[in-house]
């Protein structure tokens, strides 16, 4: 089968620091994988060349099966692939509706000014919100005064709000509590049951394997392993994360 995103050969250095050295990455429809490995792994800089936010040096990037030009934000977009930063880019003194719709708002012109159709927005987001099964009292409020687990599944529902096949989440469930930990871990599943294909970047072992099909383990910029969930345990994982094995206890 197709995967509907690979890499291939990806290089990538930052003047005399090699940050990512011919690495191959394969995404399937339908599937959620895990990027996993230790803080300067590569991790981000693989994202941020997935996302267009940086170009990589040299290598190839596909999509669908054609081979494509990533070299900007509004390039990964087009192809449908949005992210989810830790920051999550949200407008606090805006509120649920005026997030979701940002940069896309929906407006009519009168008399050659411009107007938000805010009803339509609203009405829009609640639909969009209801079914993706975020419970959210009104889309009137602000996000200041949301919740971590409230403002992440906003964020994740602007993602996807706009035909996106490729969602790219980033510690998503990184500074909440248990119960909004679950609640984003929920919304990632129901969002594969949907079609979506997502990447999970998380050092939370446990998430990983609650919710990830495979887990592609970076470690110094190369790739230490690519695993089935089905096939793997976290002891393994961890060992290619670390390069080391574990002393048994």
């Amino acid at each position: 089968m197709t995967p509907l995103l690979k890499l291939n050969n990806i290089c990538k250095s930052f003047g005399a620091v090699r940050a990512l050295s011919d690495i191959d990455f394969e995404l399937h429809e339908s599937e959620v994988l895990a990027l996993a490995g230790d803080n300067g792994a590569g991790k981000s800089t693989l994202i941020k060349i997935i996302s267009g936010a940086q170009p990589a040096d040299s290598g190839q990037i596909f999509f669908e099966g054609r081979e494509v030009t990533v070299r900007k934000p509004e390039d990964a977009r087009q192809l449908g692939i949005e992210t989810v930063y830790q920051d999550l880019a949200l407008f606090d003194d805006s509120n649920v509706a005026e997030n979701i719709f940002a940069g896309r708002e929906s407006v009519r012109n009168i008399l050659g000014a411009k107007f938000l159709k805010a009803e339509e927005m609203h009405s829009r987001s609640k639909a969009l919100l209801k079914s993706l099964n975020i419970h959210i009292q009104s889309t009137q409020f602000t996000v200041k005064g949301m919740s971590g687990g409230q403002r992440q599944s906003v964020a994740i529902a602007r993602a996807v709000a706009f035909g996106r096949k490729v969602v790219i989440l980033d510690e998503p469930t990184a500074a909440l509590g248990v119960p909004e930990q679950e609640k984003v871990l929920s919304l990632i599943k129901d969002l594969r049951s949907r079609g979506f294909s997502i990447i999970l970047i998380s050092h939370n072992l446990h998430h990983i394997f609650e919710v990830c099909d495979r887990i592609h383990v970076l470690r110094q910029g190369q790739t230490a392993g690519v695993r089935k969930k089905a096939e793997t345990d976290p002891d393994d994982i961890v060992k290619l994360i670390t390069g080391g094995n574990l002393v048994a206890h």
